[in-house]
């Protein structure tokens, strides 16, 4: 353990936690080098549960022996940087929560086979770029019994750190990889496909064929113009939650949730 004191924002050796953009973290160009972050104790160890590997940690002096006491002891050799609430709110630009963050090495990304192989459930998350959707999505996945995530390119990272956050460390529960082909190939992988959308064919939810289905794979869209009518027009069926009051969607978190508890595996 190497405890060192931070006393300026400007200080380079505390440039993952401050100046570096989330882009830079991820690292795209070179992903073995990644790191992302994780806020909090709860969710730094369940990163630690999941065999992430801690790179360093910036917690305030207070918490050396308090909150990230236990982190401590379970990540070795590692440098420790410190310092009193306001410098810290400083270089990172928020108040840490539970005054512990933890920069952490990603790992390799598996490919799609791997997630789908042995799959019942998983979700598509196509488009999504809101960082609090994404983390609740993951919540919502781990909780209700999502065997795997797949992401389009053009979704959140799910390694950001509010979606961490947001989704209590779920991130790392749920096997998760970038969907690297069209949503209509998973079909080869022995997975039926269904769109949450709004469309002259979608079916009731609560259908009984598509609530049969023994491998699905639920695909959800962007934020605020869904999926696109060729994703769409791929997929073996399109599905709607039937609502009141003249609503005609959920925030794409909130419906993720509901399909993903009307749809659970094991229900045949």
């Amino acid at each position: 353990m190497r405890i060192t004191e931070i006393t300026s924002t400007d200080d380079s050796r505390v440039s993952v936690y401050a100046s570096l953009t989330e882009a830079q973290l991820r690292n795209r160009l070179n992903p073995a080098e990644g790191v992302f972050i994780a806020e909090s104790p709860k969710v730094i160890n369940v990163a630690l549960d999941a065999g992430y590997e801690p790179v360093s940690l910036l917690c305030e002096r207070r918490h050396i022996e308090g909150d990230a006491a236990g982190i401590i002891d379970r990540c070795g050799d590692i440098d420790i940087f410190t310092g009193d609430r306001r410098v810290l709110s400083s270089l990172t630009g928020y108040t840490l929560t539970r005054g512990v963050l933890c920069a952490m090495r990603r790992k390799p990304q598996p490919p799609v086979s791997d997630v789908c192989r042995d799959a019942q459930r998983v979700v598509v998350i196509d488009g999504v770029v809101d960082t609090t959707n994404i983390g609740a999505i993951f919540r919502s996945a781990a909780a209700l019994g999502i065997d795997g995530v797949l992401l389009t390119p053009t979704s959140c990272d799910p390694l950001n750190r509010r979606a961490v956050r947001v989704s209590m460390g779920s991130v790392f529960l749920v096997p998760w990889t970038w969907l690297d082909r069209p949503v209509s190939q998973l079909g080869e992988l022995g997975l039926k496909t269904v769109a949450m959308a709004l469309t002259d064919r979608s079916v009731a939810i609560d259908d009984p064929q598509l609530n049969a289905e023994r491998r699905l794979a639920i695909v959800m869209g962007t934020e605020g113009d869904g999926l696109s009518g060729e994703v769409i027009a791929s997929t073996d069926y399109v599905a709607r939650i039937p609502m009141y009051h003249e609503v005609d969607s959920l925030n794409v978190a909130a419906a993720a949730a509901v399909a993903f508890w009307q749809l659970r595996k094991n229900r045949i």
